[in-house]
C-alpha cells in the first residue's frame, strides 16, 4: 500500500503514542534508488525488496546471474521493517495444524527448513558485514499462568520430537535466569535471538547495491505476462526476464497470485519511550532474551539495544478481501498497552513512543507457500511467512537461486506441499473474524486470571 505522510496520537492507557506509518525500525532511506524508466532486460525479475527479495538477489548475482528488483516503496517498507525482529528456528510452530497433513517426515525437513533459516541469517551477517545489534541469546517461550503450561509442555516436546532443540524452565530456572517475574515457567530455545530488522533489511539492501543489482523504488509493479520471456510493465518502463520471482509476501494476492493459498493478517507493535537505568535494574533481564507467550495469539516481548521495550501483536485482525490498508489499530495499541503494564509493574508510567501495524501472510496450515506458476513454470513465488520471517524468508532466496540454476535444495523439497485452499468472501471474513474473536476471548480469559491472581 503506497505511503501516506499522516502522523496519528493514540490514546493508551499508559498514554499518548504517535503512529508511525512506516513502522519503528526504519526511515526512509536518503539514498532511495531511481524509479524505472524505459525498458530493461535481465536474466531474473525479483518483485519485492525485504527479506526474501534482496536475499534471493543476492544469491543470483553470486551466481552469476543479472538481476532487477522491483519494490513498489522501499526496502524493507512491508513486513521486514515492521515484524518484532525475532530471529527463531523450528520451536513454537503450529504443529497440530500440518503435521497430520504432511506426515512425520515431511515435517521433520520443515522444522529443519526453520533451524537452518537460522544458521543462514548467522552466516550472511557475518559474510555481509551486517550490524543490526543481533543478541544471540536464545529466545524464551513463557506461560504468564499455570493453565499455560500443559500446552507449552507439549508444544516443545513436539518441537524436539521433530529434531529442534529446547529446554523447559520452571519458575526456579527463570528467576535464576532473571527472567522478569510476570513470566512464571517457558521454554528455552537455544538457537537465534533478537535483532534490529529494519538495520538488517537496510544491509541486504546495501550489500544487494554494492552487488551489482538493480534496484528500483518506488516502482509498484502493473502487470506482468507469461512466457519464454517474461515482461512487467511499471507506470514509467518494463522489465524482460526469463524467471520472475515475487518475493511480496502479504502483498501477493493483490498481484493476481496465491488468492486462495494464503492471506494478510495485520499484527500490531508498540515501543516504550528509553529505560531509565534504575527502570532497567528493576527489571533483571541480564541477557535480554526476547520472551514470546503460550497464549492463543502471542504475546512478544523484547528489550532493544537504544534500552526501549518493543511489544508486539496481542491481537491480531483480518481485513475484508484481503486488504492491506496502512492504518492505525487502536484497540490493538490499548491491548498491548495493558499488556505492558501487566507484565512489568516495576515500568508504571512509562511512555510509549510509537506504535505501528503492518501485514504478515498466513495460510490455513501456518507453513510457508512455494512453487512455480506460468505457462513455462518460470514464475517462483514465496509467501506465508506467518510470523517467523526473519530466518524463513531470508533462507528462501538461496532456495529460489538455487532452484532457477537447476537445483532443488532438499529443504525446497520438503516445503512442497499441497496449502489448504481459503473459503471464498464473505465466508473467508466470517471465519477469520470468528477464529481470532475465539482466541482474542480465551486469551482475554487467561489474563483476567493471571490479573485476579495477582490481586489474591
Amino acid at each position: 500500500m503506497p505511503e501516506t505522510r499522516r502522523n496519528d496520537t493514540i490514546e493508551t492507557v499508559s498514554g499518548p503514542a504517535r503512529f508511525r506509518q512506516l513502522g519503528g525500525w526504519l526511515e526512509r532511506p536518503d539514498d532511495l534508488q531511481p524509479q524505472l524508466e524505459g525498458d530493461v532486460s535481465a536474466d531474473v525479475i525479483v518483485v519485492g525488496a525485504g527479506f526474501a527479495g534482496l536475499s534471493t538477489a543476492l544469491e543470483l548475482t553470486a551466481l552469476g546471474a543479472k538481476v532487477v528488483v522491483l519494490e513498489q516503496e522501499f526496502s524493507g517498507f512491508g513486513a521486514s521493517g515492521r515484524n518484532a525482529g525475532y530471529l527463531a528456528g523450528g520451536q513454537g510452530l503450529e504443529y497440530e495444524l500440518f503435521l497430520k497433513r504432511v506426515g512425520r517426515d515431511k515435517a521433520r525437513a520443515i522444522v529443519k527448513f526453520y533451524d537452518e533459516g537460522v544458521s543462514y541469517v548467522e552466516r550472511r551477517l557475518d559474510e555481509l558485514g551486517i550490524d543490526c545489534d543481533y543478541n544471540a541469546t536464545g529466545i524464551i517461550r513463557a506461560g504468564v499462568h499455570p493453565s499455560q503450561e500443559k500446552r507449552l509442555r507439549e508444544s516443545m516436546q513436539m518441537g524436539i520430537d521433530l529434531g529442534s532443540p529446547a529446554q523447559f524452565l520452571d519458575s526456579a530456572a527463570m528467576r535464576a535466569r532473571g527472567i522478569p517475574p510476570a513470566f512464571l515457567f517457558g521454554s528455552y530455545l537455544p538457537t537465534g535471538g533478537t535483532l534490529n530488522p529494519g538495520k538488517y533489511v537496510l544491509g541486504l539492501r546495501r550489500a544487494a547495491i554494492q552487488a551489482g543489482v538493480r534496484l528500483y523504488e518506488r516502482t509498484p509493479l502493473l502487470s506482468y505476462s507469461e512466457g519464454a520471456v517474461i515482461k512487467c510493465k511499471t507506470a514509467r518502463g518494463s522489465a524482460s526476464a526469463r524467471h520472475l520471482v515475487f518475493a511480496t509476501n502479504a502483498y501477493t494476492p493483490q498481484l493476481g497470485l496465491l488468492r486462495n493459498k494464503v492471506m494478510p493478517i495485520k499484527v500490531s507493535a508498540i515501543e516504550t519511550e528509553p529505560l531509565s537505568a534504575a527502570q532497567l535494574a528493576s527489571l533483571g533481564w541480564p541477557n535480554r532474551e526476547g520472551i514470546t507467550t503460550s497464549h492463543l495469539t502471542m504475546e512478544s516481548h523484547r528489550l532493544t539495544a537504544h534500552n526501549t521495550l518493543v511489544l508486539t501483536t496481542k491481537r491480531i485482525s483480518y481485513v475484508y478481501g484481503g486488504k492491506t490498508p496502512n492504518e492505525p489499530d487502536s484497540a490493538a495499541y490499548q491491548s498491548l498497552a495493558e499488556g505492558l503494564n501487566a507484565r512489568f509493574p516495576t515500568l508504571r508510567g512509562l511512555g510509549i513512543a510509537h506504535c505501528w501495524s503492518g501485514y504478515i501472510s498466513l495460510a490455513f496450515d501456518a507453513l510457508p507457500v512455494v512453487g512455480e506458476t506460468g505457462s513455462k513454470q518460470n514464475i517462483l513465488y514465496t509467501a506465508g511467512c506467518s510470523g517467523h520471517g526473519v530466518g524463513t524468508q531470508s533462507y528462501i532466496g538461496q532456495l529460489l537461486a538455487e532452484r532457477i540454476g537447476g537445483i532443488e535444495h532438499p529443504s525446497l523439497s520438503a516445503l512442497r506441499h499441497t496449502t489448504p485452499s481459503l473459503l471464498p468472501e464473505p465466508l473467508q471474513w466470517c471465519a477469520m473474524t470468528l477464529a481470532l474473536g475465539t482466541a482474542n476471548q480465551l486469551d482475554s480469559f487467561t489474563n483476567r486470571r493471571v490479573r485476579k491472581g495477582s490481586a489474591g
